[in-house]
């Protein structure tokens, strides 16, 4: 199997290249891949598909002419991911499947548009976030509480006000699966200045990540929100939020009731898988 390994601050994926949907993808051999001691290892998988061959129920009525199909690093689905879509673009046009500039990419969280260069930063029309309510979350005895966003997959974002570094995230989060009956993202971020916030996250189906690209927008609306002293409304003013997280740094544009994401798209190698890998 042809695999190419690309990153986004950090977020680190395996790329696989099916454009005719021939591959099978069981739980286990996304795992294997992901697996980062006895596979390739990764955040998560980015299967490469034309859109019209992604299987029924899945994409086929979106109008693009690619389909990127997201795995967790545990096998899982997962409807978006804005790290993720970043290198998928930048695998594209690197590859000569799709030239430079504007094109749209299909995902279980529909259309997504994607802005990019030869080289370069990657930006993303990530849609409308949707407000999904407070809840609460707590981790290693501590509760927080924090804003519901969904950016086509859950997030909860919670504020805190000591450096996020200190936080322990080597367990999950626990919430409430009435709430979130899907599972969710979980970020703690906290404000380093106006419009600038760091976070870290917990994603389900990876567990801690260096970046999350959905994740800085929910982080994003979460801290509008609360700057704005809309906390409890569930609206948020128009701006320009920077988002760092342990691999680098993005930039989120709340404005018009659409979110922009701009960061980098990194690819780093390619191979092949050896037999018995999978």
């Amino acid at each position: 199997m042809r695999f190419i390994k690309g990153h986004g601050t950090e977020n680190d994926f395996v790329i696989l290249p099916d454009p005719d949907g021939e591959l099978d993808l069981a739980p286990g051999a996304v795992a294997r891949l992901c697996d980062r001691r006895a596979g390739i290892g990764g955040d998560g998988v980015l299967r490469v598909v034309r859109t019209k061959a992604a299987g029924p129920g899945v994409a086929e009525h979106q109008d693009a002419e690619w389909f990127m199909d997201y795995r967790n690093a545990d096998g899982s689905l997962a409807e978006m991911c804005g790290n993720g879509i970043r290198v998928f673009a930048r695998y594209l046009v690197d590859a000569g499947l799709a030239s430079p500039g504007e094109f749209d990419v299909a995902t279980r969280a529909g259309l997504k548009r994607v802005s990019l260069g030869t080289s370069g930063d990657v930006t993303v029309d990530m849609g409308p976030p949707r407000y999904l309510g407070m809840a609460e979350t707590s981790l290693v005895g501590a509760t927080y509480r924090g804003a519901g966003v969904s950016v086509g997959n859950p997030h909860l974002a919670c504020r805190v006000d000591a450096p996020v570094a200190a936080l322990d995230l080597s367990t999950a989060p626990i919430f409430d699966a009435d709430v979130f009956p899907e599972g969710v993202n979980v970020e703690f971020f906290r404000a380093l200045g106006e419009h600038h916030v760091e976070m870290r996250v917990f994603e389900r189906g990876s567990g801690e990540t260096r970046s999350c690209g959905t994740g800085t927008v929910a982080v994003a609306v979460a801290a509008a929100m609360g700057a704005s002293g809309r906390a409890e409304d569930g609206t948020w003013p128009d701006g320009e939020w920077t988002v760092d997280v342990p691999g680098g740094r993005v930039t989120v544009t709340l404005a018009g009731g659409t979110s922009l994401l701009k960061g980098p798209a990194v690819l780093v190698a390619e191979g092949e898988t050896r037999p018995g890998l999978l």
